[in-house]
């Protein structure tokens, strides 16, 4: 590996690294810790757009983390950015949770079924046929189509659940348009996040546990990669794919005198 320069700012996932189905990975609550107390800027991100920045503080304080809410960063707020910068006070037709409509409306867009510039598809628990049925209408009729995240699955303690991405290819297989993804591992989500902490890429680490989605992304927006094996991707993983993650470590905790 070519030498980096010391790592000024992180970017960390949150499900697989920080948590696991709901419980907090040992060391996690004293890495975050250690980022606050170092003043280096960091961000929390995930894929998830089910939940508002707020809403994942809540949860995290209640399993012992201490992070502001504007540490963290989500697909949605990397949508609702995109969406901004490529038309501004736009409209679309959402099929989401609160976590996307709010940060949609938090850059003035207006959300309509009647000839939306986009149809925008986010994460739910309750993906509704009719609602379904609307976004192919309104993509056959013109509108953009963009989904926050490809994710196929997501997890739950009961097991596998369908996430954006097995909606977003049911939807295209009925209208023949593919999405725009942007969370990762596009590395726009990376740059976005970049972008909100003012870092710069040659000093800045991506901790992932997802060798198909964080260490991909973040080594397509020039990052430090990192992965740990505290969730999805193992040490026999790595040498499956045509690309490395910088280094591998057992659990955040190994960075704990990193930071």
């Amino acid at each position: 590996m070519t030498s980096r320069k010391p790592v000024q700012s992180w970017l960390t996932d949150m499900d697989g690294v920080l948590v696991h189905e709901g419980v907090p990975i040992p060391g996690a609550p004293e890495f975050v810790a250690r980022m606050r107390a170092s003043g280096k800027p960091f961000l929390i991100l995930t894929n998830n757009s089910i939940y508002t920045p707020r809403d994942l503080q809540a949860r995290l304080t209640r399993m012992g983390f201490d992070v502001p809410e504007e540490r963290i960063w989500t697909s949605a707020l990397a949508t609702a950015q995109f969406l901004a910068d490529q038309r501004p006070d736009g409209t679309a037709y959402v099929i989401g949770e609160a976590g996307l409509t709010t940060a949609l409306h938090s850059v003035g867009y207006v959300l309509s079924d009647y000839e939306p510039d986009y149809v925008v598809l986010g994460e739910t628990r309750t993906y509704s046929f009719s609602a379904i049925t609307t976004a192919i209408r309104l993509i056959d009729s013109g509108a953009r189509f963009i989904c926050t995240n490809p994710d196929a699955t997501g997890p739950s303690s009961e097991g596998a659940l369908p996430a954006a991405g097995s909606v977003a290819a049911m939807i295209s297989k009925a209208t023949g348009v593919e999405p725009y993804f942007v969370g990762k591992p596009n590395p726009m989500m990376m740059r976005s996040a970049l972008n909100t902490i003012e870092g710069h890429s040659e000093s800045t680490a991506m901790i992932g546990d997802r060798m198909d989605t964080d260490v991909l992304c973040g080594l397509e927006a020039g990052l430090e990669t990192i992965l740990v094996l505290t969730g999805i991707s193992t040490r026999a993983d790595v040498d499956r794919y045509p690309y490395r993650p910088s280094r591998v470590v057992a659990s955040v905790a190994d960075l704990l005198d990193e930071v």
